[in-house]
């Protein structure tokens, strides 16, 4: 038996990286997949998101594990497709238990240096798409009345700040924010509401040219491997991130019955790099 056994889950920004490794996590515990990810470009994201071929690869990788996915193209700042997307999960499956708010996109430069562009499109992603993505499903999570369990994924910038982050930051703080809310007033619901909070993650939103040009400017065609030495200083292990699944064994106890008491919560998979006074590494 699997821990999420009869259970269905939605997963945001599943076509790679940490929503790929959600699904297929969840799914290894029994869940059938409701997956949706953009499959195309936000301008100013300085580096390629996910394409059509990316969400197959992840709905095959489900289909290993003799579960069913429903995967379709879609913006979590569409509120209407959204909705659209959880009433056919709902007619597909019956409903949905399990909601993981994953999708995100990342630019970089000081507060005063970014763009509107650049600013409203984090935010308009990374926060005000996951209050849609709550806001669609919600509702058929009530009205089952089954109780359930919502993950918004927000970073350890929710919690503290990081510099040429200033929109990721704000957005991410949000999202706690918004967790906490919508854990208050979903509890007499019996839906739980928590986040997790990563320090880096071995994805295409961490290993790109645009982060390496940031982190360090005087490097000259960097490879993950070059950059891996440097981002070992941002955490208290010895390792410079975090790989997907890390965050999919935390994202799959919030949802599993283990947490059944579990809401409000931010889960901190941090590799130690939010302590104030860790040991540098030389």
């Amino acid at each position: 038996m699997g821990r999420l056994d009869n259970k269905v889950a939605l997963v945001t920004g599943a076509a790679r990286g940490q929503g790929r490794a959600h699904a297929i996590r969840l799914a290894e515990e029994g869940a059938d997949i409701v997956a949706v990810d953009i499959c195309g470009s936000v301008p100013t994201a300085p580096y390629a998101l996910g394409a059509s071929g990316d969400l197959e690869e992840t709905a095959k990788l489900v289909e290993q594990h003799d579960r069913r996915i429903l995967h379709r193209q879609g913006d979590t700042r569409d509120l209407e497709g959204l909705q659209s997307l959880v009433a056919e999960a709902v007619g597909e499956f019956g409903g949905i238990d399990i909601v993981v708010a994953n999708a995100g996109i990342a630019s970089y430069g000081p507060a005063w240096e970014l763009t509107e562009e650049q600013w409203q499109d984090v935010l308009d992603v990374n926060l005000t798409g996951v209050w849609k993505t709550a806001k669609a499903a919600i509702p058929s999570m009530i009205e089952r009345g089954q109780g359930g369990s919502i993950i918004l994924t927000s970073s350890v910038a929710g919690l503290i700040a990081y510099a040429n982050l200033a929109h990721y930051t704000a957005a991410k703080h949000g999202v706690t924010g918004l967790m906490r809310t919508l854990a208050v007033e979903l509890a007499p619901h019996n839906i739980r509401v928590n986040s997790v909070h990563p320090t880096t993650v071995n994805t295409p939103m961490i290993n790109n040219e645009a982060i390496y040009n940031l982190f360090f400017p005087q490097a000259t065609n960097m490879t993950p491997e070059d950059a891996a030495a440097g981002f070992i200083h941002m955490n208290g292990f010895r390792i410079p991130w975090l790989e997907p699944v890390d965050v999919s064994n935390a994202v799959l106890f919030l949802a599993s019955d283990e947490a059944r008491y579990v809401t409000g919560t931010t889960q901190v998979i941090d590799a130690g790099g939010t302590a104030p006074y860790r040991i540098p590494h030389s």
